[in-house]
């Protein structure tokens, strides 16, 4: 799974408007709707909601990748935010965190979207990657590294 299928530079904002969870899920699917990436942002955003209250996806180290499977949604779609300060997001380890990686896909694509989860997790493990974008000023450049990163991959 490359990330770059699933993600353009449009579908990065840095910093976010959005200082708590529901905010900054909520302004992650506007932001696919808005480019059309997103058929029904309200289905989206209570599939991603209902999902967030069942158990958090603040995985750690800075991190939270809400995620949801939405019908009308031809492909899996990408989004991420970069909050202007960190945020609660209730993450397993207490920590707030300081980028949210929105995924989503239809229902039929279970496979895709583990394997995205997975990848997302996997690279923003390696602690000099995750540094760098939690470092990064502009949405631009949070994609040039990304970029980088699925490159070498």
């Amino acid at each position: 799974m490359n990330l770059l299928d699933i993600i353009t530079p449009e579908c990065i904002k840095a910093p976010l408007a959005s200082v708590d969870k529901k905010g900054a899920i909520d302004e992650l699917v506007d932001l696919l709707s808005g480019i059309r990436r997103v058929a029904d942002a309200k289905a989206l955003k209570d599939a991603v909601w209902t999902r967030e209250q069942t158990r958090t996806t603040g995985i750690g180290h800075g991190l939270a990748i809400p995620h949801g499977k939405c019908a009308g949604m031809s492909s899996l779609a990408m989004a991420i935010g970069r909050p202007a300060q960190p945020m609660d997001f209730q993450a397993i380890d207490g920590q707030p965190v300081r980028l949210v990686v929105l995924l989503a896909s239809p229902p039929d694509r279970t496979s895709d979207h583990i394997q995205a989860l997975a990848r997302i997790s996997r690279i923003m493990m390696m602690d000099d990657f995750r540094q760098r974008v939690y470092a990064a000023t502009s949405a631009g450049e949070i994609y040039q590294l990304l970029a980088s990163q699925e490159t070498r991959a």
